[in-house]
């Protein structure tokens, strides 16, 4: 291969590499999301791997709080619709949340 290929190649290759980063290797945490809507955690229980972020959406007209059970992780504050919360899920466990303002939604993060 003539010198100019090679360095062509060295760069596409190098291109490449640079674009297939994940948001992980690029310094960003995994992302999953939940939905709050019609009074209810969607999905009610999650299971991600360790060191994602949960990002909670509230999509209903009324606000709502998420707090953890056991205080595991911080809780939000109140979200009016559209707001978002989120946190990291750095260690593998089960964490069981709800609404502190609609105490019978609950749901849970399955952490790997």
């Amino acid at each position: 291969m003539s010198g100019a290929r090679a360095w062509w190649r060295a760069l596409a290759l190098g291109v490449a590499a640079l674009g297939a980063g994940s948001a992980a290797a690029a310094g960003k945490p995994a992302q999953a999301k939940v939905e709050i809507k019609h009074f209810a955690f969607v999905p009610e229980a999650l299971t991600v791997s360790a060191g994602t972020r949960v990002v909670w959406t509230n999509r209903d007209d009324e606000p709502h709080i998420v707090v953890s059970a056991g205080n595991r992780f911080a809780s939000s504050k109140a979200m009016d619709t559209d707001e978002t919360y989120a946190t990291v899920f750095d260690k593998p466990g089960t964490y069981a949340y709800f609404c502190s303002i609609h105490p019978h939604m609950v749901g849970t993060i399955i952490v790997r």
